[in-house]
């Protein structure tokens, strides 16, 4: 198995590569970013830095790949201007897809959100709704898009806002049931995983996961 990964840099993007370095069966990882990260693994891992706003800065890298992973995103969308949220999580990320699809790339999984609507009032929402829609345009042979809610890191990287946010959601997975049970928080680890375990289960063309998910492909 051959992969070509572009965000492995970020936090969910750190675990699934984590993951992904301890199988057997994976021949090469393609790793796509803006700074070359520190790796220990027992095959090969190919790293090049690129313009992610650039396709032609990579195209003639992704060859003979089974499965493309994509973490890709705005780490703090509100501390951005729209612009500059769309040309990296939207504009980057099809662009990404579009030289997969070229390149008959057949497995394409992204990270995305919970409650992504392409008619959503709410800009974040609405945005990835849009990127998906037109994802499923590409016609991969397997199309995998993930859902999470709140994601539960270790640290706090963006200020006190995220840190109250991460005391306080992991309290209420009480009131998220039933249909609700898709906006509990979901601890970084646990998704990482499941992005990296998923390449290896068969499903239908399109697949949107969220939180139980996540647990099942974690083996929780």
């Amino acid at each position: 198995m051959k992969i070509v990964f572009l965000g492995a840099s970020g936090a969910v993007g750190t675990i699934a590569l984590n993951a992904l370095v301890t199988q057997t069966d994976i021949d090469k990882i393609i790793l796509l970013g803006r700074k070359k990260l520190s790796i220990n693994s027992t095959f090969e891992v190919e790293q090049h830095i690129i313009d992610v706003s650039e396709s032609e800065s990579y195209q003639p890298i992704i060859e003979n790949i089974d499965t493309a992973i994509c973490t890709l995103g705005v780490g703090e969308p509100s501390k951005v201007s729209k612009d500059e949220f769309i040309k990296i999580d939207k504009d980057a990320v099809l662009s990404f897809a579009k030289v997969c699809k070229e390149k008959n790339v057949k497995h394409f999984q992204l990270l995305s959100s919970v409650g992504i609507n392409d008619k959503s009032s709410n800009f974040y929402l609405r945005s990835k709704g849009e990127l998906v829609k037109e994802l499923i345009k590409f016609d991969f042979e397997r199309l995998s898009i993930f859902q999470p809610s709140m994601i539960l890191t270790p640290k706090n990287r963006y200020g006190i806002s995220q840190a109250i946010l991460l005391k306080v959601w992991p309290k209420l997975d009480f009131i998220f049931s039933g249909k609700l049970r898709k906006y509990r928080g979901i601890d970084v680890n646990i998704l990482g995983t499941a992005m990296a375990k998923n390449i290896y289960t068969k499903s239908s063309k399109i697949e949107y996961l969220e939180y139980d998910q996540f647990r099942d492909l974690a083996g929780l």
